[in-house]
C-alpha cells in the first residue's frame, strides 16, 4: 500500500541518534544516509518497500507536527514493543502511553506510544497474543 512515510526534523543529527537505536530494535534496516541534505531512510525487509524517511522538510521551511498524524510500526513479539519504547525514551523520546494490552482495538493489541525529539508522535505495536 505505501512506498515510503517521510517524518519531517528540525535537528536531523539528534533525530539520526533517536531514530537509529529505534530501528536496529525493530530490526529495520538503513538504506542512506546523506546528512549533507539532510535526510535519512530504512527499508523494510525482504522487500526495499516501504521505505521510511526523516529530513528537513524539502520546501526548507521549518518543520512542524500535524495534529492527529502518527506513524506506527509493527513489532513481531510485545518484547520489541517493550524494548522499542525503552530506547525511544532513552534517545530523548517522550511517553504518549507505556507499553500495555489496549483491547478498544482488538484483543490482542499490545502498543506503546511516543514522540520523537521533534513532537512527531509514533507507535510500536504487536497484533500477535504474545
Amino acid at each position: 500500500m505505501f512506498s515510503h512515510i517521510f517524518v519531517g526534523v528540525t535537528d536531523f543529527d539528534k533525530a539520526l541518534a533517536f531514530y537509529n537505536p529505534l530501528m536496529n530494535v525493530l530490526g529495520v534496516k538503513p538504506r542512506f544516509c546523506d546528512k549533507a541534505r539532510p535526510w535519512a531512510g530504512w527499508q523494510s525487509d525482504p522487500d526495499p518497500r516501504p521505505l521510511f524517511l526523516i529530513g528537513k522538510p524539502y520546501n526548507q521551511l521549518p518543520h512542524e507536527c500535524g495534529n492527529g498524524q502518527m506513524v506506527a510500526f509493527s513489532a513481531d513479539t510485545r518484547a520489541i514493543v517493550d524494548e522499542a519504547y525503552a530506547v525511544a525514551l532513552a534517545h530523548g523520546g517522550s511517553s504518549e502511553g507505556a507499553p500495555d494490552l489496549r483491547p478498544e482495538y482488538h484483543e490482542h493489541y499490545y502498543g506503546a506510544y511516543f514522540r520523537d525529539p521533534d513532537g512527531n508522535k509514533l507507535c510500536v505495536v504487536c497484533h500477535r497474543p504474545y
